[in-house]
């Protein structure tokens, strides 16, 4: 399957809320990953973790828009706004870019970019 097709797979997973089995399906098991807020993974296993916290910690979803996903060789770029009410109380609003490295049919590193 070519990038492109597996990048939108991943992102319609997301879009939905998914994003435990987005990493669970197209993580491979020494994916890296690293976001803008310092946060690193440096395996499949650990990206899982850091979802399942993060997807626990929220008490409402009030939006996930996927604007647009773009592919070239064995890159992608897709573009996310996630909007959520925090069971903490705080509010989570980015806009953000994906970047992901593909290989054999599997993200190997995953790097996030604030879009805003």
């Amino acid at each position: 399957m070519d990038v492109k097709t597996l990048a939108s797979q991943m992102d319609e997973l997301c879009s939905r809320g998914e994003m435990i089995q987005a990493v669970k399906q197209f993580y491979a098991e020494d994916a890296s990953s690293s976001d803008y807020g310092g946060v690193a993974t440096g395996t499949k296993a650990q990206m899982v973790q850091k979802m399942e916290d993060f997807v626990g910690s929220i008490a409402a979803v009030n939006g996930i828009t996927h604007h647009n996903t773009i592919a070239d060789g064995n890159l992608s770029a897709s573009e996310f706004t996630f909007d959520f009410n925090m069971k903490d109380g705080s509010k989570v609003y980015w806009h953000e870019i994906i970047r992901r490295k593909w290989q054999d049919g599997k993200v190997i590193q995953e790097e996030y970019f604030n879009a805003e």
